[in-house]
């Protein structure tokens, strides 16, 4: 990666790093080299994780379980992904032949985390806290809606249990009726038109029980 590409890509996430070789590990895919962002995307997502949840302790007065579904919004793949665009990183990537030029969300989403780790290794955590207040916009929290409720609470139960889920679901007198199910334990029912409307309605009662929201 040579300079002027360097100061361009300093340019579109606002951070300019000393140490060039963690921006370039982050934006390396492991398809490409044995150093890529896999070590960097673990650092990042515990730091985003602290980073997110001490803005809304401080800011919100949300009770826990609350606190916790904003937080998995602001982390979840589907915002680091749009952060990821915002930012222009699509041919910045780093990629082996394998992955035939294709950025799959999930590479998209660790990347950001990659480069959250980079910028606090090379200059701590203030400056990684700066990025995220800069591009996640935290502030916004009062007007996060989600009813995309199957996602959230898959996000919200892999991070926090281990256990196999499902939905049972079926026809019933008033359209279709669908039971969410932690392992062997039936946690919400929620019924429908269709298919889809159910298992929405369940998860939503599900996340409404697990986590007191």
């Amino acid at each position: 990666m040579n300079n002027v590409k360097r100061d361009l890509i300093s340019n579109k996430i606002g951070y300019d790093f000393k140490d060039k070789s963690l921006l370039q590990q982050a934006l390396t895919h492991s398809s490409k080299s044995e150093k890529n962002y896999e070590r960097l995307e673990f650092l990042g997502d515990g730091i985003l994780d602290f980073v997110v949840g001490d803005y809304l302790f401080k800011h919100s007065t949300e009770k826990e379980g609350k606190l916790t579904v904003l937080r998995s919004h602001f982390v979840s793949e589907n915002n680091l992904c749009k952060i990821f665009d915002k930012l222009k990183l699509a041919d910045n990537v780093i990629l082996g032949k394998s992955c035939q030029g294709e950025i799959s969300k999930s590479i998209k989403a660790d990347i950001i985390e990659a480069i959250i780790a980079g910028i606090y290794l090379d200059s701590g955590l203030e400056n990684a806290l700066k990025f995220v207040l800069k591009n996640f916009n935290l502030e916004d929290f009062s007007k996060v809606v989600d009813d995309n409720y199957k996602s959230k609470l898959q996000e919200l139960v892999q991070s926090g249990f281990k256990c196999h889920m499902q939905y049972a679901t079926e026809p019933s007198s008033n359209g279709f009726k669908s039971t969410f199910f932690m392992d062997e334990d039936a946690i919400a029912t929620g019924e429908g038109f269709s298919k889809i409307e159910a298992e929405q309605n369940a998860a939503k009662k599900a996340i409404e029980k697990l986590f007191l929201v």
